[in-house]
């Protein structure tokens, strides 16, 4: 289910980890229920923090683009999940086209996208790699950060299909966030697109995830005999905001200090010396875009213009208006003295691997996805080579088994979330043609 992969921790068991570890059976029993009864995302991966005394996703992404991060012996894993993920989508399908982003010069970027095509590659799909850059006139060579050699092509549309030159794909599975907008080439297609192109952060917002991560959150706890705040960050969200402006400063402060009141409320509850924090964030977009650290409601109403700044575009330019306040979890882990954060990937239902995501320049209460930041793949643990790896007496505990479990939580509320999208997206169709 879970790979025994080794993590940064190696003190005892904290009592969370304890708890989840030794209700293995049952736990594993609710989430096979739950995946009965929703579809999963085709991939994802989750942002974990760490204190010790919580574990809790910070960011859920739906177009996962570090791949090629993770520790090359996932690859097996990789591609068993993937099998399983086509085998839903499409059991007769044989080619896929992959769309990527269309920020070219990030090599590293494209090395996750041969990443990915080997992947798929391996689950025994013909893959070629579609673009939407517009100015691209001709299948076009492009070397990755790894020295791979990576063919884009123009991705075309005929009727209510997309190919490319002399290849039909029976389904696109997209790694571009679509920060910009659903392109008009995927409207109506008969094929297959996966994710679902609601899913997309012109459409998503990180507040509904966090609404039906609350909702996950609450099933688990209740099911486990826990606080649900153990593993899921208090947050608010506030959608009036123009930091360039200096407007909807009364809501960001007022929003602000509810999160922390109710953090104290629970650091007051469980002994927990250190002060709250929380993070101010766009309420969609990735790329460690549009964030900040506030200790205080001051810090919101004192904003210097280069904070401002940061805070007002996003990527592909977009103003920022609406942001999610959520409560700051502290990371009591490190790599080589640096703090660090495990990043959890999942294709299908299954954990496929992880890496750290170390910033030698932020400490425990920031944001680590900025300057600074590396990425350092975790391994299997010694002797332990398979995902239901329990070892002989004496083995070491499965800590990662832990942050697999809050990760698939993230991606279960991921799939409610997606849900509700497309419910919505339905709804206006009707009422958009009789318009």
């Amino acid at each position: 289910m879970v790979p025994h992969l080794t993590t940064s921790l190696t003190g005892p068991l904290q009592e969370l980890e304890r708890l989840v570890l030794d209700r293995r059976p049952e736990i594993e029993h609710w989430f096979r229920a739950q995946f009965a009864e929703h579809e999963v995302p085709f991939y994802s991966s989750v942002d974990l923090r760490n204190s010790g005394f919580k574990l809790a996703p910070v960011d859920t992404n739906l177009f996962p683009g570090g791949f090629n991060n993770l520790n090359p012996d996932f690859l097996p894993l990789c591609v068993h999940a993937a099998m399983s993920a086509v085998q839903k989508l499409c059991p007769d399908a044989e080619r896929f086209v992959l769309v990527p982003e269309n920020h070219t010069r990030n090599l590293f970027y494209l090395q996750n996208v041969a990443t990915l095509k080997r992947i798929l590659e391996g689950a025994g799909l013909a893959v070629r790699i579609g673009s939407l850059i517009p100015e691209l006139a001709g299948p076009t060579e492009f070397t990755t950060a790894g020295g791979e050699t990576l063919l884009l092509e123009p991705l075309r549309r005929s009727g209510n299909r997309v190919y490319l030159e002399d290849f039909d794909p029976c389904a696109v599975i997209v790694n571009n966030d679509l920060s910009a907008g659903i392109p008009p080439i995927f409207e109506g297609l008969e094929q297959t697109v996966v994710p679902h192109l609601v899913a997309g952060w012109s459409t998503r917002r990180k507040s509904q995830h966090f609404h039906a991560y609350d909702r996950v959150a609450e099933d688990f706890a209740k099911m486990l005999g826990i606080d649900p705040w153990l593993i899921n960050p208090a947050f608010s969200q506030c959608g009036k905001v123009n930091f360039s402006e200096k407007e909807g400063e009364e809501c960001l402060a007022a929003n602000v200090e509810a999160v922390l009141g109710e953090v104290r409320e629970k650091y007051a509850k469980y002994g927990i010396a250190e002060p709250p924090f929380a993070i101010v964030k766009a309420d969609a977009g990735t790329y460690g875009m549009g964030i900040m650290t506030v200790r205080s409601v001051d810090d919101v109403r004192n904003l210097n213009r280069k904070t401002r700044n940061k805070m007002a575009v996003i990527k592909e330019g977009q103003p920022v208006h609406e942001v999610l306040i959520q409560e700051g979890v502290y990371s009591f882990e490190s790599v080589e003295g640096f703090v660090a954060e495990p990043v959890v990937y999942m294709i299908d239902q299954f954990v496929v691997g992880g890496f750290y995501r170390v910033n030698t320049e932020r400490g425990k209460d920031e944001n680590l996805n900025a300057p600074g930041m590396s990425f350092r793949p975790l391994a299997f643990e010694t002797d332990c080579h398979s995902p239901d790896c329990t070892g002989g007496a004496g083995a070491p505990p499965n800590r990662f088994y832990t942050y697999g479990v809050v990760a698939r939580l993230a991606m279960l509320a991921a799939a409610l979330e997606v849900e509700e999208l497309v419910a919505r997206s339905l709804e206006r169709a009707p009422q958009a043609a009789t318009a």
